[in-house]
């Protein structure tokens, strides 16, 4: 399996959205993480509409790495050195004019859109005008629409001004060491192939749970809901890992089309088959409209019409104000044809853990005998690895990728229409809402939902430190 072929690296980084929010929480630390670990030294050029100076922005920066206790004096100079700013509105002409001055003799620069999704085809189509999309390389942020017409069109325009394989439809979930772990392990050992199956394999559950609640995200939350917040991208992107078939040939798309494979194979989503629910309090904090019917927790059934997965059920859950903040995948399997020893097992016994955050680890589930002369047993759990978290950033392994124009990691356009596809009968309340209180696992409902496919593994977590960040 091999990566796109040998390209010439883009020349500057173009950011749009510089004194935003994630610029702030993961721009600053990456760009420094390239410039420490990769020796970036080409023209980074912040761009928003805030009124600010160059000054102001590398002010910002250098709060940014100070926050996340980057303390490499030398690369953080550097990284300081290498920003530029634009200031001005986005429909304004003038501002990609200027843009366009400050790129220089630069021929393929990147530029990476973390700005509202309402602002992609509208920054898009300004760049195209100001010559600056000719050769260039554009990343984008998620949501990519707010529903399949609405991602659709948005491909539609931007595969007018930029070629597909120059198109990054960031994903972060799928920059985490541990997700990529999902894959690496399925594929590098051949003991798991025989037995990841729908003969072998009784259900699969992933649960995303956040501790923490909304916070100050209430307007932009309000407005997209754990559907789309988490769901429709990094939970399908998850279940594409755990599930696909293994890619074929050298081709450098291989990993990507059989992704899309297995999504367009994934059966829309049943309204009958999801629960969605609203922590008690959501309501009462500021942006979130008076009566919202938001999901901050949902629970959906999931089926892949493929003959390696036919009939085995699939679990998805996410939700704000939950017990723990993790994110685990549990793929339990079926018992012996006979119980042997004649006693009375639970039906979830025997399964294979995958612990994607905050920590890194895959356990096995076995059943064992107990000391003693009678031949009974009892479940315990084999840790086949433990890792602490990789030091390198999500977004520091994007964004390289993306200057290298490394596909791999980012959404293509079919595999985008896939995930709109499976949730598109269940968004915007199609189902009913219950209210659940902060701390639980959610709606009671939940239950009946799993039914005799459960229970539900509930992730544990040795110390809860919330930090707000998914």
């Amino acid at each position: 399996m091999k990566h796109a072929p040998s390209a010439a690296p883009s020349d500057a980084i173009v950011f749009f959205g510089a004194t935003g929010d994630l610029a702030y929480k993961q721009i600053f630390p990456a760009l420094l993480g390239l410039v420490r670990d990769e020796g970036l030294a080409i023209p980074i050029i912040g761009v928003a509409n805030a009124g600010w100076t160059l000054e102001q922005l590398k002010a910002r920066a250098a709060d940014s790495l100070r926050l996340h206790g980057l303390t490499d004096a030398a690369a953080s100079e550097r990284l300081l050195g290498l920003l530029r700013y634009v200031d001005g509105d986005y429909t304004d002409p003038a501002t990609f004019t200027r843009l366009r001055q400050e790129l220089g003799e630069a021929i393929r620069p990147l530029h990476y859109l973390a700005v509202p999704p309402s602002l992609f085809a509208t920054v898009g189509e300004a760049l195209a005008k100001s010559g600056a999309a000719r050769g260039a390389r554009l990343m984008i942020e998620k949501p990519f629409g707010h529903n399949r017409q609405s991602a659709n069109r948005l491909n539609r325009v931007l595969s007018r001004l930029f070629p597909e394989e120059n198109i990054f439809r960031i994903d972060h979930y799928l920059g985490k060491e541990p997700v990529q772990n999902i894959l690496y392990t399925r594929f590098a050992n051949s003991m798991f192939e025989p037995i990841w199956n729908r003969d072998h394999v009784r259900s699969i559950q992933i649960t995303m749970a956040e501790a923490f609640g909304v916070q100050d995200r209430g307007k932009f939350y309000d407005e997209t809901g754990a559907v789309r917040d988490v769901v429709q991208n990094h939970l399908l992107q998850v279940l594409a890992h755990l599930t696909m078939d293994p890619p074929t040939g050298e081709e450098h798309e291989a990993v990507r089309d059989q992704k899309a494979a297995l999504l367009k194979a994934v059966r829309p989503l049943d309204p009958a088959h999801v629960v969605r629910g609203q922590y008690a309090g959501y309501q009462a904090i500021s942006g979130v409209r008076p009566g919202s019917t938001t999901e901050t927790f949902v629970a959906v059934k999931l089926q892949i019409d493929s003959w390696r997965w036919a009939d085995v059920p699939i679990y998805i859950r996410a939700g704000k104000q939950l017990p723990v903040t993790a994110t685990e995948v549990i793929v339990d399997f079926k018992r012996p044809p006979r119980e042997t020893f004649g006693e009375l097992v639970p039906s979830s016994s025997g399964h294979l853990r995958f612990r994607i955050s905050p920590d890194v680890s895959i356990g096995m589930g076995v059943r064992v005998k107990q000391p003693g002369e009678r031949m009974v047993g009892s479940d315990v759990e084999m840790l086949l690895t433990e890792q602490q978290a990789a030091h390198v950033l999500p977004y520091q392994r994007l964004l390289s990728d993306a200057m290298h124009g490394v596909g791999d990691m980012f959404g293509r356009e079919d595999i985008v229409d896939a995930q709109w596809r499976v949730v598109e009968p269940i968004l915007d309340d199609q189902t009913p809402l219950y209210i659940y209180e902060p701390g639980s696992w959610g709606p009671s409902e939940t239950e009946q939902l799993i039914g005799v496919d459960g229970p539900w593994r509930n992730p544990t977590v040795a110390s809860e430190a919330p930090d707000g960040t998914a």
